[in-house]
């Protein structure tokens, strides 16, 4: 009884991801992927289309129209024809050509909806497919707790495909990585710089986790979805199209995350736009950014970037983009902080010198799916006014809990810990005081003594209790327990060696 107990409280995204993880049987989570949140998105567009749908029906004695696609858009919900409806799906859910029906849906919704075209997947007719397992996705996605044609239910439907983005980028490993930036990394860099208005830029956005987060932030602190305007960019179309189908399940206008396959290196696709906040997280120590081909770029204000490694160029892609008072949060590989190779350290100490950073954060281990390398935040501002000629150093490495053997997440208590370690820095509180172990306000001039390095652990120093560490009484204990050891071993050697010699003698 406690087995079942346990499993009907288990939140429904977990119970939903368990039953479709057991339909997938020997597809490969990448190619699942798209069927999984294709159904999903297809789940929530039919839930805001048959609610708004019910209302024109009631209204169609004073002239409302339920198949006017004019009547949907001026609501912002995307029209869905006949054939393409959920309903209709369910009563041919059991037919063979499922796959088809579906593919024929996904093509229909795009030639009605404009913004949707090129993005939805196609997938369904694949033979890998089996139609059975096809047709019990459909029952389970849209079960009795999604029934409901409400904003109750589209919310749930865009937190469940914000989950199994998650656990697709869990199951595919390192590739899954490279469209997923862990929620709590995300969660965390959006709690510092608190975009309440403007413009965010990403300009490697992935599926769209800043976005979403940025857009729940506001939500959360009673702001206005419409104060803020998103830009985006990514170079993998595959992920640029789950990134769309991420932001229309939100509603959030993704008409400027745009996609070319050169990158926002080689072709900036908001090459004009000066953003108020940037936030993203680039692929680490990336050395096929076409780095030669961009030497005399008018980015490189602080010095020109190796073509082997990326880093800081895309620090400079981000201050480039940055209005002149914005703000800049982003995910780096920590060698970052401390690499000379090739003018990077000259690049930095530019970017120290001119009051650019104001904050690095170094991070736990085993955050990121796709590497095992060690990572950092970095804030980066413009035209400080508060605490110009500091550095903020914040130490959490020791932060964060496994969720599996190979994974770690911040914990909401050690997000907020952190962000209001920094705002409370930012804003020159009183309340604002060094940790030792932890964090540390550092004036430039001592960064400059210790060659323009960056570590948060060259400055934050030993917890407290560390700093009192007695090295004879440690020492001591440690050779005690030692000699105990040493006696039970001796002692269990000698016991061994009777019981051989009894064994020889009855032998």
């Amino acid at each position: 009884m406690a087995k079942v107990k346990e499993i009907q409280e288990e939140p429904l995204e977990k119970q939903l991801w368990k039953a479709a993880d057991k339909l997938r049987k020997n597809i490969d989570a990448a190619k699942y992927k798209d069927v999984v949140l294709g159904l999903i998105f297809l789940r929530y567009i039919s839930i805001s289309f048959e609610s708004l749908y019910n209302e024109l029906v009631k209204q169609q004695a004073d002239g409302a129209d339920p198949e006017d696609r004019e009547e949907y858009m001026a609501e912002n919900v995307f029209y869905v024809p006949a054939n393409a409806r959920w309903s209709y799906l369910v009563s041919v859910a059991k037919n063979p050509l499922i796959g088809k029906y579906i593919d024929d849906a996904m093509d229909v919704i795009e030639r009605e909806n404009k913004t949707l075209k090129g993005i939805l997947p196609k997938v369904f007719s694949r033979s890998e497919l089996d139609p059975t397992s096809l047709g019990e996705l459909i029952d389970l996605i849209g079960n009795s707790t999604l029934q409901n044609t409400s904003t109750k239910s589209a919310d749930l439907l865009g937190h469940v495909f914000e989950y199994f983005l998650g656990e697709f980028a869990l199951a595919e490993g390192k590739k899954g990585g490279q469209f997923y930036t862990p929620r709590s990394v995300v969660e965390l860099l959006v709690n510092m710089l608190e975009p309440y208005k403007g413009r965010v830029l990403d300009p490697c956005c992935g599926s769209g986790g800043m976005f979403v987060q940025s857009e729940k932030f506001v939500k959360e602190h009673q702001g206005r979805i419409e104060n803020i305007s998103i830009y985006g960019q990514e170079s993998n179309q595959t992920t640029w199209r789950l990134c769309k189908m991420n932001l229309a399940i939100r509603g959030i206008d993704a008409s400027q995350v745009k996609w070319n396959t050169e990158g926002s290196f080689l072709n900036d696709a908001h090459r004009d736009v000066k953003a108020d906040f940037v936030m993203a997280n680039p692929p680490f120590n990336d050395s096929d950014w076409s780095g030669d081909q961009l030497r005399n770029d008018a980015r490189w204000q602080y010095g020109v970037p190796p073509a082997g490694n990326a880093n800081f160029a895309w620090i400079q892609h981000f201050i480039y983009h940055l209005a002149p008072s914005g703000q800049a949060g982003f995910v780096l590989a920590k060698g970052s902080l401390t690499s000379k190779t090739a003018g990077e350290g000259d690049i930095r100490k530019a970017l120290i010198d001119k009051g650019m950073i104001a904050c690095i954060v170094n991070l736990p281990a085993k955050l990121f799916l796709n590497t095992q390398i060690p990572a950092c935040l970095w804030f980066v501002t413009r035209n400080r006014t508060k605490r110009a000629g500091e550095i903020l150093f914040i130490d959490a490495r020791n932060k964060g809990h496994l969720i599996n053997r190979r994974t770690r997440e911040l914990s909401e208590e050690d997000i907020q810990e952190i962000a209001n370690t920094y705002h409370l820095w930012r804003d020159e509180s009183t309340d604002y005081q060094d940790i030792a172990g932890f964090c540390a306000s550092v004036p430039v001039s001592r960064v400059a003594e210790l060659d323009y390095v960056l570590t948060p652990g060259r400055y934050v120093g030993l917890p407290e209790e560390e700093d009192d560490f007695n090295f004879a009484e440690r020492f001591t204990a440690l050779k005690a327990k030692f000699e105990e050891q040493l006696k039970e071993e001796e002692r269990l050697n000698k016991l061994i060696l009777e019981n051989l010699g009894k064994i020889n003698i009855n032998g």
